[in-house]
């Protein structure tokens, strides 16, 4: 699952309290699966806890399985990156355009996420060296384990490598700001 990428946004569609379409703010057509619905907490440099509310409306789970929905593994894993890219943003600063997933360790799946369920996901940073970051991570539906793993994730922005690319993580740190303002509302 390495390259998975936080969302682009447009103010279209509703999703945790916050309107985007799946079109990029840039013209492409991009396929995104926005699998942190709200921030419960969150302790810059150390951990957060969020939920994904599994809804039967999500197109993926016709086919996953047909007659016994549940929220595919890797869609697990990657609710459990977009968490912990959260936390790493906000621990930054929001300086960089883009995270991805490097590697995925010890991952354990031990029940499924059907719909109805919500799944909590906790990530705590567990080592940070330069733009990489080590996290525990684990999700769990009504206190009972579904998903753990160790997650590397690296962040950078795509000017590093060219530099005409710098409005455009401009623009998706600040529509991913715009979001995160959604998903993380502090009492």
């Amino acid at each position: 699952m390495a390259g998975t990428v936080f969302p682009d946004l447009d103010p279209r569609t509703d999703v945790g309290g916050c309107h985007h379409s799946p079109h990029s703010s840039i013209g492409a057509t991009v396929v995104r699966f926005t699998l942190v619905d709200r921030i419960l907490a969150l302790e810059s440099g150390k951990s957060i806890t969020a939920i994904k509310n599994l809804s039967l409306a999500e197109e993926y789970l016709a086919d996953h399985f047909p007659g016994f929905p549940v929220l595919p593994g890797v869609l697990m894993i990657e609710s459990l990156v977009q968490a912990g890219g959260w936390l790493i943003r906000e621990t930054e600063g929001f300086k960089y355009s883009t995270i991805l997933l490097k590697e995925a360790r010890a991952v354990k799946f031990n029940n499924f996420v059907k719909p109805g369920h919500t799944l909590q996901v906790e990530c705590e940073i567990s080592k940070h060296e330069g733009n990489l970051y080590t996290l525990k991570g684990t999700g769990t539906v009504d206190g009972t384990s579904a998903v753990s793993a160790k997650i590397t994730l690296e962040q950078f922005n795509l000017a590093d490598k060219n530099p005409d690319l710098k409005k455009s993580d401009d623009l998706r740190i600040q529509k991913l700001r715009e979001l995160f303002a959604c998903l993380w509302q502090v009492a």
